[in-house]
């Protein structure tokens, strides 16, 4: 079992690798794009700019997320993950409205056709491949890892994949038919996945900031109920996802019992809806039964 510090330098040293990667794919990207005019091409530049942007962010923000519970944060910094997280979402937005502009800035004004190299095809071909390198391992490592912004990045990088093959194919289009309108549309469609990525990150952290719940609180009732010397379980709260997730309850149980033995069973619940469910902390408070 990995311990929260060691799990945020793995996250760490991966998107480290993961930057290095997209600054060489973004590179390729904007050359090809610059070359051939193409802006198409230089929309899944930007898109695999975001990319970069994220890694440097999430590397900031696992930095924050690891240090542990203080005075002023008792849950811990975990929340530093998913808001980088939700960064992305929102860099997608940018990258969003400006592929929109300048496809219909093509549209309305005109202008030549990308002027296609098949060096520059091979280009785009090499950094799909990269990408999809990227993606299929970060999205390995997010579930290992338990990462919201890995399985966030993972998310984006898979995307960026399927846009790099779709610019990849409209340029084909475009060099055989000569259509000029062909690139702006194909920036529209690239625009249109860029909004989808986003949307998924926002479904996935919203929930987590402001607190929805983390299971039913059935499942916890059911297993704090199971403890001999619990009568009734009330007040269930939970928040959190994955790692870092929080419960609270309140346990009854018979006036006879001491303080000392109504805390060994308070410890127990503790111990068992930690570890049947999944929770970083549990806290169970204790109060007579009345019949």
């Amino acid at each position: 079992m990995n311990s929260p510090a060691d799990r945020h330098g793995r996250v760490r040293r991966i998107l480290l690798w993961v930057l290095l990667a997209n600054v060489a794919v973004i590179a390729a990207k904007l050359i090809v794009g610059l070359r051939t005019g193409s802006i198409a091409v230089l929309g899944d530049a930007a898109h695999s700019g975001v990319d970069a942007i994220n890694n440097v962010v999430g590397l900031a923000a696992m930095r924050l997320a690891a240090a542990p519970p203080d005075a002023e944060h008792p849950y811990g910094h975990g929340k530093f993950e998913t808001l980088a997280a939700l960064a992305v979402a929102a860099f997608l937005s940018v990258t969003f409205f400006e592929l929109v502009q300048s496809a219909l800035d093509r549209l309305i004004r005109g202008g030549a056709p990308p002027d296609i190299e098949p060096v520059m095809m091979g280009v785009l071909a090499a950094a799909l491949v990269v990408n999809a390198a990227v993606a299929l391992g970060e999205a390995r490592a997010s579930r290992r890892l338990s990462s919201e912004i890995l399985a966030a990045d993972a998310r984006h990088t898979a995307s960026d994949v399927l846009v790099t093959a779709a610019v990849l194919a409209g340029l084909a289009i475009t060099d055989w038919t000569g259509w000029a309108p062909a690139d702006a549309w194909l920036a529209l469609a690239v625009a249109l996945v860029v909004a989808r990525s986003g949307y998924k990150i926002f479904r996935e952290t919203i929930p987590v900031l402001v607190d929805e719940r983390a299971v039913d609180p059935r499942e916890i009732e059911g297993v704090a109920s199971g403890v001999p010397g619990v009568r009734a379980v009330t007040g269930v709260r939970s928040r959190g996802k994955s790692v870092g997730r929080f419960a609270e309850l309140t346990i009854r149980v018979e006036p006879a019992e001491t303080a000392v033995s109504a805390h060994e069973i308070a410890d127990e619940v503790e111990r068992r809806v930690a570890a049947r469910i999944g929770f970083t902390d549990v806290t169970v408070h204790v109060e007579p039964h009345m019949n």
